[in-house]
């Protein structure tokens, strides 16, 4: 009995955290999408300005999971520094403006483009304890949570085709750093890229 009630109270430990999750929502690539790893690729997060230190884990981890495989990319926030008044504007074409002239082949924005907060309440669960030889079933208080969702539009842009060539949506349900978000997030994009075939792994 007593390890039932050590089950059942990790079962509902588990209960409450099971929403915590980052996933890809959906994906696509023009048919013909081919990435050059000698091509430069810059990588930018368009979020807003008081998501700052988010802007910069984005960043960073993306760029270090495409460079694993190969891919001249950089930092946006590294090359710029704080004060890009892209990152403080969210334009995407302003930051296809931008590099259009440069030397940037293909550029990746990260867009935030929601970030919501919910009240829910986690009902009490029953568990078993052991104490001296006697078995009774109790329950756990319920109490309410705040769930924090994020939701992010990633686009790939050739330059040089001047056309959109990849696209994923994300969403990151109450990430517990803002760390693990950007680094789950960076493995699950760059796996989708490998698995759409955008490049292979030399």
């Amino acid at each position: 009995m007593k390890r039932l009630g050590v089950l059942l109270l990790c079962i509902g430990l588990l209960a409450i955290t099971a929403c915590t999750s980052t996933k890809l929502t959906s994906s696509w690539k023009t048919p013909d999408a081919k990435l050059d790893t000698g091509k430069k690729m810059i990588v930018i997060a368009l979020v807003p300005p008081r998501d700052q230190n988010l802007r910069i884990l984005m960043e960073n981890e993306l760029v270090n999971e495409l460079q694993k495989e190969g891919f001249n990319a950089v930092s946006s926030f590294a090359k710029y520094g704080p004060d890009d008044a892209l990152s403080k504007t969210g334009d995407e074409k302003a930051a296809l403006h931008k590099f259009r002239n440069g030397d940037v082949d293909q550029v990746l924005t990260i867009a935030m483009i929601d970030k919501t907060k919910s009240r829910g309440y986690v009902p009490p669960y029953p568990y078993t304890p052991y104490y001296r030889g006697w078995y009774g079933g109790m329950f756990t208080p319920g109490y309410y949570t705040t769930n924090v969702r994020y939701e992010w539009d990633t686009n790939l842009y050739d330059l040089g085709q001047k056309k959109l060539i990849y696209n994923a949506q994300s969403e990151a349900i109450d990430p517990p750093t803002a760390y693990k978000q950007a680094s789950q997030f960076a493995r699950q994009i760059v796996r989708d890229m490998q698995r759409q075939q955008l490049f292979a792994k030399s």
